[in-house]
């Protein structure tokens, strides 16, 4: 079994997972429009050249996503996007990309739990956790 992450867009579902590609060095696995699909017709005119479904391969993992139709897009709320990674540099390099154009909830700092740990609320309205052990000893 395996759990993906499906996040939800207001139509700008193509530039996030594009933005996603670079910050944290994915790959775009595909991208499928409303455009000549059973759905075309449940969505307005102008959506058919947004996402219908789309997939990002960040390591062994896959993040998803889709434009959601108008009347059915809601603001992400209560949950976070959270990257675990031992690497403190690379947790601060992932953390300022995703952070651009965005709201920095917490600072990326030193924790009781981690080497570095921060929140914040990507360009796109997606909250994200960056936590980051390092070295820590948990015994």
């Amino acid at each position: 079994m395996h759990l993906n992450t499906y996040l939800s867009f207001n139509g700008q579902c193509e530039a996030a997972f594009t933005f996603y590609e670079k910050c944290l060095n994915g790959k775009f696995l595909s991208k499928f429009t409303y455009a000549g699909s059973p759905a075309a017709g449940q969505v307005p005119a102008d959506y058919g050249d947004k996402l219908m479904h789309a997939v990002l391969k960040v390591g062994d993992y896959l993040v998803m996503g889709a434009d959601a139709p108008p009347q059915y897009h809601q603001t992400p709320k209560c949950f976070s996007v959270n990257i675990a990674i031992n690497d403190e540099a690379e947790a601060e390099r992932i953390f300022n990309a995703l952070a651009q154009n965005g709201q920095v909830k917490m600072p990326l700092q030193k924790t009781f739990w981690a080497a570095k740990f921060g929140m914040l609320i990507d360009q796109f309205g997606i909250p994200w956790m960056i936590n980051c052990e390092g070295n820590v000893n948990h015994e």
